[in-house]
């Protein structure tokens, strides 16, 4: 793929790496660790979430980075779940907060190796969205 792709790619750039996916992913650690639950791991987790999910669009849009065409929707997906069970319009349970940063780590790995392996780093320039 072209260096062009690889200059716009914002996973590749280790300051907004960090802003964009690691700062809020230590948010996430950090309130699930010492706030335990409630209205401020509410909170974080959905904004975190909706922080790296928009990020994770605006990449794939712009470099057509492929494992962010998988994550953006799905740290989406999961930023509307903790919403739903921090206000408890969803039921998880007691162990609730256990059960999506579970599915969250697991399918965060998973849609980050598994797409790039299959089908390479970039969106081919041919169907790529300008």
């Amino acid at each position: 793929m072209s260096d062009a792709c690889a200059r716009r790619d914002l996973v590749r750039m280790p300051s907004s790496r960090f802003l964009l996916w690691g700062l809020p992913a230590a948010v996430m650690l950090l309130t699930a660790c010492f706030a335990g639950g409630g209205w401020i791991v509410t909170i974080a987790w959905t904004l975190s979430l909706v922080v790296m999910g928009a990020a994770c669009l605006v990449n794939a849009r712009s470099c057509g980075r492929m494992h962010c065409y998988f994550t953006g929707p799905f740290f989406l997906f999961m930023a509307a779940l903790s919403l739903l069970h921090g206000w408890r319009v969803l039921s998880l349970g007691s162990y609730g907060w256990h059960f999506i940063a579970a599915v969250l780590l697991a399918g965060g790995v998973l849609l980050y190796f598994v797409p790039e392996w299959a089908w390479g780093r970039y969106r081919s320039t041919q169907t790529q969205v300008r």
